[in-house]
């Protein structure tokens, strides 16, 4: 390289990062527990291109969301945008392949999305999304479903009933909207209650009367609504009484209901799911039941697992009716709340056992033992360089190595070696003939 010529200085955009393997390691584990728990309700895999045509993506989020979008026209002169969420891609894929995949469909996508939004903690620009959902059916049984499978993914995270899943149904606030005539002026509502928890009762009541055009009295009963708080039951009965005599309103508080009483018989604890009427999800395609969850020891994080149901997405690609309802494991969001909350063992290595390489004509010795445990499914690395033993184990202790095997020529030709627990600092003698053996047992969880 010339003198002359200016380096180009390493940096990444705002609101995009770089994993290293100590943030990429917890990350594809929460992947995998992700996908073993929508595995275990019968969802299957799927991908979506990362581009889509730009009205495949406009105006089916909000107004916020479609000022988020990134997009730009290509070669070919076609106006194109990064996908949002993975939802709306997920209603295209629907309409265009129901033929082939029928109903219901149960499918699980693991993939990045783009919002060019303000940054904060846990939030970026570029994040992935783990979502699950149902399509092509309207029964509740899904509803009951997509709830259990967002408890299952925070116990198998580790959290164990350390949250709070809020449920609310779209149709109790549409009701209630109904009887105050307020039905065309749902949207701006919806996305005013949903600043309730940030932006307090004044500001929220103020934003529907100054942009919604409500009355301070419709303004006032529609946040009445939106404060109930209790147990289960005494919000359903004061929703019932709020919404008496708009079929709307009555359905929403049974699905409600149903949903409660079902997710309980499942063995769900009543502590966990909390009806809470005030979330309102921002998105306009929610119809139905709804979903936030927040971590009772981090909640100013916010949600890290929402969703819905939304019976007409699909609708403007296909005149086939394919309700659906379904969630997304806010990953990214997940790991910055892990962090904070030490939950993440700082490691920097996929691999449980180290073998440092100190006996320079013993190469091929440290590579068969290698290679007869990786045999028994133990993730193994050897070092590459015949450096000395101090070096090499100073190597495995920093990147979070279980265990090393340490192993020279007298060694060898005894047939033993030394276990050191790089946790514990303590080493036993083993037969080398005993050493899989050892591990199997050691990791067999």
């Amino acid at each position: 390289m010339s003198e002359k010529t200016q380096l180009i200085a390493p940096r990444t955009l705002k609101g995009f990062r770089d994993y290293l393997p100590e943030t990429m390691i917890p990350r594809e584990r929460l992947t995998e527990i992700a996908q073993q728990v929508y595995r275990s309700y019968g969802f299957a895999p799927i991908d979506t291109p990362a581009l889509e045509y730009y009205e495949i993506l406009s105006g089916k989020g909000s107004d916020e969301t479609d000022k988020q979008l990134y997009k730009f026209e290509d070669h070919g002169g076609r106006m194109v945008g990064l996908r949002f969420d993975l939802t709306v891609p997920f209603a295209r894929f629907s309409a265009q392949y129901i033929g082939q995949i029928g109903t219901p469909f149960k499918r699980y996508h693991i993939g990045k999305v783009w919002r060019g939004e303000n940054t904060q903690a846990g939030r970026y620009r570029e994040f992935m999304q783990c979502d699950f959902d149902t399509i092509g059916t309207e029964s509740i049984v899904s509803d009951v479903e997509t709830t259990l499978v967002i408890h299952d993914l925070l116990n198998a995270v580790g959290f164990e009933s350390a949250y709070k899943i809020h449920i609310n149904n779209r149709m109790a606030l549409s009701g209630l909207l109904e009887k105050l005539e307020l039905s065309e002026k749902t949207t701006p509502i919806l996305r005013a209650l949903d600043k309730l928890a940030k932006t307090g009762r004044a500001h929220v009541a103020a934003e529907m009367i100054s942009v919604a055009g409500t009355t301070e009295r419709q303004a006032d009963s529609v946040l009445q609504l939106a404060e109930l708080k209790g147990t289960s039951e005494h919000v359903l009965t004061s929703l019932s009484a709020m919404v008496s005599g708009n079929s709307t309103g009555e359905e929403g508080v049974e699905k409600l209901r149903t949903v409660i009483k079902n997710v309980q018989a499942a063995g769900v604890s009543e502590n966990v799911v909390e009806i809470d009427v005030s979330i309102a999800r921002g998105l306009d395609y929610y119809t139905g039941t709804i979903y936030e969850t927040f971590l009772e020891e981090l909640p100013s994080i916010g949600s890290v697992c929402s969703g819905g149901r939304y019976d007409n997405l699909a609708g403007l690609y296909t005149k086939q009716k394919l309700p659906g309802i379904g969630a997304s494991l806010g990953l990214d969001r997940l790991l910055a709340a892990m962090e904070e909350l030490g939950k993440i063992e700082k490691i920097a290595t996929t691999a449980e056992v180290f073998i440092p390489y100190f006996e320079e004509n013993r190469l091929n010795d440290y590579l068969k033992l290698a290679a007869e445990l990786r045999k028994s499914k133990i993730r193994v690395e050897v070092y590459p360089e015949a450096k000395k033993l101090g070096q090499q184990l100073k190597y495995a202790d920093k990147r979070g190595f279980l265990y090393a095997i340490i192993v020279g020529s007298d060694e060898f030709e005894q047939g033993i070696c030394q276990l050191k627990n790089m946790k514990s600092g303590e080493t036993q003698n083993c037969p080398i003939q005993e050493v899989t053996k050892f591990f199997k047992t050691i990791f067999k969880n």
